[in-house]
């Protein structure tokens, strides 16, 4: 199939809500500290300004990312996609 046709065919569902995930880490905690936690409560980290991560779409990786600070906020600016075979 032509890329063109491929690109025309899927943008027939470009209006199909997806989740995408981007998970900065994950991190074990003991029931103390969580029955600690409180509004306001941070949770440190190891991430910063940088550091690559996945970008995941309904649990695939689909590309990758890198933390940025916007102001006051983080995003993740997207520096590359997964290769599909």
């Amino acid at each position: 199939m032509p890329a063109s046709s491929a690109l025309e065919e899927i943008a027939s569902f470009s209006d199909v809500p997806l989740e995408v995930q981007i998970e900065l880490d994950r991190r074990g905690m003991r029931l103390r500290d969580i029955l600690e936690l409180e509004a306001g409560s941070v949770i440190p980290f190891p991430k910063t300004a940088g550091d690559y991560l996945d970008i995941n779409v309904g649990g695939a990786a689909v590309a990758h990312g890198e933390v940025v600070v916007l102001e006051k906020n983080i995003g993740v600016r997207v520096t590359a996609f997964e290769a599909r075979t």
